[in-house]
């Protein structure tokens, strides 16, 4: 599957940052959102942000999608809430890095 790249402001989140994915991932990948941990699907991704990798998720809120951004991979890229920077994911093997970031 292909990786997605996008800029994107970087947005204060309830229990962190996020960035709006200007794509839907199932659409895009042919796959579909799955657990997470309880109460919460997505899409497992290997992300970065301005070149500096980490594993996250994208969810879907207030009917758009997110890639949730830990605030050290931000701290790292030097980008703060309000600010856009580059991203680009791709989808991860395996859900299990997302759920301690979702």
């Amino acid at each position: 599957m292909a990786t997605e790249a996008f800029q994107s402001v970087l947005a204060s989140r309830h229990k962190g940052g996020a960035a709006e994915v200007p794509f839907d991932p199932g659409a895009c990948w042919s796959v579909s959102a799955r657990p997470l941990r309880r109460g919460r699907r997505g899409f497992p991704v290997r992300a970065t942000l301005n070149g500096h990798a980490f594993e996250s998720a994208i969810v879907a809120r207030s009917r758009k999608f997110w890639l949730l951004v830990p605030a050290a991979v931000s701290e790292q890229a030097g980008i703060r809430v309000g600010e856009s920077g580059l991203f680009s994911v791709r989808p991860a093997a395996s859900p299990r890095s997302a759920r301690r970031t979702a």
